[in-house]
């Protein structure tokens, strides 16, 4: 069920709406003023088992938006992400939103053109509406986002600031759960440290509003919305007086711990297209790729 936020004169309507299946939250950000709203983070359901896909997430946030007169005109991505597959092109063909993801999706699409062998794939972003720079403002309104770049997650992790509230993607969990794994492809654990020390320079009353949540052990709650406060003062990865070094050391370890998302390869293939699936082939089916490969010891079974 989504919640929502009831704002401050100029600040954003905000509702959220969370998957479990996959753990993230999607939100529908508004102007009270002009009723101008945009879509961040949105998620398209896919059954990795059977291949299917389905668009109820997505359609009760445009039920939503309809019930409150809101008009949609962006879908906005904060990363390419590696757990869902995104329903900004649903949004976008019900809509005629424009979709916007950070400018250095271009990256990520270097890196990942050659993994899955996509001589088709376009490596400049133009498979998005509008790509975002680092201090770039864009209107919603009478409002206006600010986006921050914020990588070490992904090169191409970007904030969206709108008022006293900033969409932070993967980069920062609850404070008792911690901080995002830096260990996809592009990803460097420095890196997000000095995003996220950035990140918690602004001021200690913005609320951050986070993609994931995972429930911390202790907690029987999901939960998604903290304050930059909240993060200086208890985050268990980077709170109080965590060191850059420390940090490294601590989320590497972690990192190598942890598999791969349950989505990954299906997610990324598409996520890096702006949530379109490759083209569908002569019988009309659309395919993704699994790229196989054998652990030492085990090369002859792919002969």
């Amino acid at each position: 069920m989504p919640s929502t936020q009831v704002p401050s004169p100029g600040l954003p309507i905000i509702q959220a709406f969370f998957d479990e299946p996959t753990n993230t939250i999607s939100y529908l950000v508004a102007d009270p003023a002009t009723r101008q709203a945009a879509v961040i983070d949105p998620v398209l359901d896919y059954d990795h088992r059977s291949g299917t896909v389905d668009v109820g997430s997505v359609d009760a946030i445009l039920a939503a938006a309809a019930a409150e007169g809101f008009t949609i005109v962006w879908a906005l991505e904060t990363h390419a992400h590696a757990d869902h597959l995104s329903g900004a092109p649903y949004i976008k063909a019900k809509t005629g939103a424009a979709i916007g993801i950070g400018e250095h999706i271009k990256d990520v699409q270097k890196i990942f053109r050659p993994l899955f062998n996509l001589a088709e794939l376009r490596t400049d972003g133009s498979d998005f509406d509008r790509l975002f720079a680092d201090g770039e403002r864009f209107p919603l309104g009478e409002l206006e986002f600010e986006v921050m770049h914020t990588p070490g997650h992904t090169p191409a992790d970007i904030v969206y600031r709108i008022g006293d509230a900033a969409f932070v993607g993967d980069t920062l969990f609850m404070p008792d759960y911690g901080t995002a794994r830096a260990d996809f492809p592009g990803g460097d654990a420095r890196t997000l440290y000095r995003s996220i020390r950035r990140l918690l320079s602004l001021p200690g009353e913005t609320r951050l509003f986070l993609c994931h949540d995972y429930k911390a052990p202790g907690r029987d709650h999901y939960a998604w919305e903290t304050t930059v406060a909240e993060q200086r003062a208890a985050n268990v990865h980077v709170g109080a007086e965590a060191g850059e070094d420390e940090f490294v050391a601590m989320r590497e370890a972690r990192d190598a711990t942890l598999a791969a998302p349950t989505l990954l390869l299906p997610s990324i293939q598409v996520n890096i297209r702006a949530g379109r699936f490759p083209e569908a082939e002569s019988n009309g089916v659309h395919y993704l790729r699994v790229p196989v490969t054998a652990k030492p010891g085990a090369e002859l079974a792919l002969t």
